[in-house]
């Protein structure tokens, strides 16, 4: 038995979040968790070894996100077992959950499953209804195998080292309406801290993700131009195959 379920994930749009939730649900009903998507100031967090994570991220050009890196590793294990998830938009998730697994392993967790999760992508209509309910279902059914599993020889997982370039975001930077009310929610729940006090200007250490559009209760950001629009028509077309999750255990 574990002590508790200890969830740790970066979730700009909520895809990871779902997935997380879905696998701890799965293998124990005590749960504690940590959003490390908008707080940087998170404080350094030891877990035991009879505790089990489940550690999730997105993939940002076949990479996790480099802000989504750097506060997962306030998380040390004591060989404390865990299943690693990246989420990612139906293109691929090239080197991101290899490089999960290795920085998991670096700060003392022990990988029992790992897994590449297609949720809906943030640009264009890409997946939208994903992770849906068979997802979900699927998710429960690995994490239980993984929960089970003994510790034994490192798990294969798809990837290569060095890894590719990637985990920057996107070159998209949202736009603001009038019909803004200056509620200071976007700025508020930026992950990178990234929109003034205006919440209208956006600084260049934007991510694209697009939490503020998806989370604007106005819906006044927007990313309504003709550059954006003509690219994610073409995205959403390229990318309309659907994708099935990966685990590996």
């Amino acid at each position: 038995m574990h002590n508790s379920i200890v969830k740790i994930y970066f979730s700009p749009t909520g895809n990871t979040k779902a997935s997380v939730d879905a696998i701890a649900s799965s293998i124990g009903t005590d749960h504690r968790d940590y959003d490390v998507t908008v707080d940087a100031e998170t404080a350094p967090c030891v877990l035991a070894a009879e505790d089990f994570a489940v550690i999730g991220a997105p993939v940002y050009g076949g990479r996790i996100p480099k802000l989504a890196a750097a506060r997962l590793s306030r998380f040390r294990g004591t060989r404390t077992p865990c299943i690693i998830a990246v989420t990612y938009g139906n293109r691929h998730y090239d080197d991101a959950l290899l490089e999960l697994s290795d920085l998991a392993q670096a700060q003392g967790f022990v990988v029992r499953g790992a897994a590449a999760l297609v949720g809906r992508h943030t640009y264009g209509a890409i997946q939208t209804g994903r992770p849906d309910s068979s997802d979900l279902a699927a998710d429960g059914e690995f994490a239980r195998k993984a929960a089970q599993s003994k510790e034994s020889a490192e798990i294969q997982i798809a990837g290569n080292r060095p890894y590719r370039d990637g985990g920057n975001g996107g070159s998209f930077r949202p736009l603001t309406t009038d019909a803004c009310i200056s509620c200071g929610l976007c700025a508020a729940s930026c992950p990178a801290h990234a929109i003034e006090t205006d919440n209208k200007t956006i600084r260049d250490n934007c991510i694209s993700c697009f939490r503020c559009i998806r989370h604007c209760p106005v819906g006044a950001k927007n990313m309504d131009t003709e550059r954006y629009l003509t690219f994610a028509a073409e995205f959403s077309q390229r990318l309309k195959s659907r994708r099935e999750n990966e685990y590996f255990l």
